[in-house]
């Protein structure tokens, strides 16, 4: 399609509580060859950027024309995107970038035991998460810095894709590790045709999957970048409080290019946001699951 992205994409918190790292394969405008008045807008593009505990995050992006791109069919198994030596197929990336001086490397693999697809909205497009509880071996470089691991760290690999961006939504991606295992809760808004909104939410708890269709927003502060809000499973009676604070030091905000090529837009994310649930199941007492770091959040729009 002329007018269109799809992007590849992994979070994960170092298992050394030093930061996390946020990775992405983008695809874009594939049948016009990118933005080609705007010297941001290849084609075929692969992000990295750091989220130092403590610190202000770091972005690197490079591009890279069309004809490089090696991407497997549709429905193809297994999948692959590779292009200059980076790479991402179903349970491994890579990659190595050299950007206003600095040099990033990086050699990944990851499994999981859930997957799940958040919305499919037909021409619109899907948000999908192939590894949602996903730990990760390997190792990542920037300059003279090095991290490895079995395990590395912790998170999620996603996938998703649109004829554009949305004027406005709200992501988060929470990690919880518990004497039980791992569990994950994503949630996902965003704005589509007629003043109507699309709204999910995935809890995966205990090996069972939980869904919530019913929202209702207590807080939405794109400044300071928080989310509060509550879900609802009639159909099992269960409901989710949910608590997401993604602002301090770790607070990033990135312009993204729109897929007409008329600008750019403000995507504010924290991939070391914390968060609080309480989950409600019938008459059972309320189970409480927090982490200090181990969530994404993600908003546009005001």
């Amino acid at each position: 399609m002329r007018r269109r992205y799809e992007v590849w994409f992994l979070r994960l918190g170092l298992a050394d509580d030093s930061g996390a790292w946020w990775f992405r394969y983008l695809r874009f405008n594939p049948g016009r060859g990118g933005c080609a008045r705007n010297p941001a807008g290849q084609p075929v593009q692969v992000w990295a950027t750091w989220f130092p505990r403590g610190g202000a995050p770091q972005s690197f992006i490079q591009g890279f024309a069309q004809d490089g791109l090696s991407l497997g069919a549709r429905g193809a198994t297994p999948f692959h995107f590779e292009v200059a030596g980076n790479r991402i197929d179903d349970n491994s990336c890579r990659g190595r970038l050299e950007v206003e001086g600095h040099r990033m490397e990086w050699d990944l693999r990851w499994r999981s035991t859930f997957s799940a697809r958040i919305t499919e909205v037909g021409w619109i497009g899907f948000s999908r998460t192939p590894h949602s509880d996903a730990v990760f071996s390997g190792e990542i470089a920037l300059d003279s810095r090095r991290w490895s691991g079995e395990p590395l760290g912790f998170g999620l690999q996603g996938h998703n894709c649109g004829f554009r961006h949305r004027h406005l939504w709200n992501w988060t991606h929470c990690l919880f590790q518990t004497d039980a295992g791992l569990n994950t809760f994503e949630a996902l808004e965003y704005e589509i045709p007629f003043g109507r909104r699309t709204r999910r939410a995935l809890l995966w708890h205990g090996g069972q999957l939980y869904r919530f269709s019913e929202f209702e927003e207590l807080l939405r502060d794109p400044k300071n970048l928080r989310w509060v809000f509550k879900c609802f499973g009639p159909e099992d009676d269960t409901s989710v409080l949910a608590w997401i604070d993604g602002s301090g030091s770790s607070l990033h905000r990135l312009p993204y290019l729109k897929t007409d090529c008329s600008g750019t837009f403000e995507v504010a994310n924290n991939s070391l946001a914390r968060a609080t649930l309480y989950f409600l199941r019938g008459s059972q007492p309320a189970l409480t699951l927090s982490n200090d770091s181990g969530s994404a959040l993600e908003m546009v729009g005001g």
